[in-house]
């Protein structure tokens, strides 16, 4: 199955989907959900980050390499 995802500006009730050439299908399923950055973060995620972040100000010079950030994210909500 092949999906598309965007954000879409509304402007006075419509907004307009242009499909890529290789999206040959000729029915197709449209779930409209309001957007807002903020959804897109779950909540243990800011809760990591706003921790990560006090402490980085309490230790500037114990800095954590981006990945190795990343990877410890996951672990740590497996």
């Amino acid at each position: 199955m092949k999906a598309i995802k965007q954000i879409i500006d509304v402007e006075n009730h419509t907004f307009s989907v242009v499909l890529p050439k290789d999206f040959t299908a000729k029915r197709v399923e449209v779930i409209i959900l309001p957007s807002n950055p903020e959804d897109d973060i779950p909540q243990w995620h800011k809760e990591i980050i706003d921790k990560r972040l006090k402490d980085y100000k309490q230790n500037p010079d114990d800095v954590t390499d981006f990945d190795v950030f990343c990877d410890e994210l996951e672990k740590e909500n497996l």
